[in-house]
């Protein structure tokens, strides 16, 4: 019987949530490692040299072979296991497409809703202060800049983005949205294609999205309610650096 891969991950970050319901829906067997970045555990030597040298999540281990970024380990995947096509599909440029987006989301998307989490929740919980209000409205306004363009860029009358299947692309998204959403920001505003579009993919993932995304609302309010365990510049840095996949 093949060994399963190791997974790596924490549900703070939005690409582990992404590929934790890629390997569910895909029915890829996989040992599930949760890593607490709030503790610093993806900062240790151990982790450095066993799993990951770039000390980042997600991470895998696939029968030794140590993989991390998100995008670089969903190809992985997608190359190596057994992969329902409509993720990642070869016909009508689709694949073409999905690396469009997925190129566009690391210096938009994902800098936009990353920043706004770690100025509006991060951040002061890391220092035990109150959010630094000018740096959330700037960090606001572009998060708002980002998701019109998203709108208008990628999403259209189709269901999903490539069309009427859901892709990689969509998991991704929505996982990155939800990272400013479970916050308290308003993505929807203003944005009818993008709120059509959201329930469609949440409605499509079913129990993989909702199971998965349940458990990050519980940690962040778990870890709002208790103390921050990671407070040197150092392991700040760390956290905030760790939640850029």
């Amino acid at each position: 019987m093949a060994q399963p891969l190791k997974f790596y991950f924490d549900f703070l970050n939005q690409s582990s949530r992404a590929l934790y319901i890629f390997l569910e829906a895909s029915k890829i067997p996989f040992e599930a490692i949760p890593i607490s970045m709030l503790k610093g555990e993806h900062l240790t030597g151990e982790f450095r040299d066993k799993v990951n040298r770039f000390r980042k999540l997600p991470a895998i281990t696939d029968h030794g072979y140590q993989l991390s970024e998100n995008v670089a380990i969903f190809r992985h995947l997608a190359r190596e296991k057994l992969v329902p096509e409509h993720w990642y599909p070869r016909r009508q440029l689709g694949r073409s497409r999905i690396d469009e987006y997925l190129a566009w989301q690391q210096t938009n998307m994902d800098v936009a809703c990353t920043d706004y989490f770690q100025q509006k929740w991060l951040v002061p919980y890391l220092q035990k202060t109150r959010p630094a209000e000018n740096a959330v409205n700037v960090a606001g306004k572009q998060l708002e800049h980002t998701l019109n363009d998203f709108e208008q860029l990628f999403l259209n009358s189709r269901k999903f983005m490539m069309g009427d299947n859901i892709s990689f692309a969509d998991l991704s998204a929505i996982c990155e949205i939800d990272q400013p959403k479970s916050i308290g920001f308003n993505a929807f505003q203003n944005r009818n294609k993008l709120a059509r579009w959201y329930e469609a993919v949440r409605d499509e993932l079913g129990p993989y999205y909702k199971d998965v995304h349940g458990e990050f609302e519980a940690k962040l309010k778990q870890s709002s309610s208790g103390s921050s365990s990671s407070s040197s510049s150092q392991g700040q840095q760390g956290v905030a650096q760790a939640l850029k996949q």
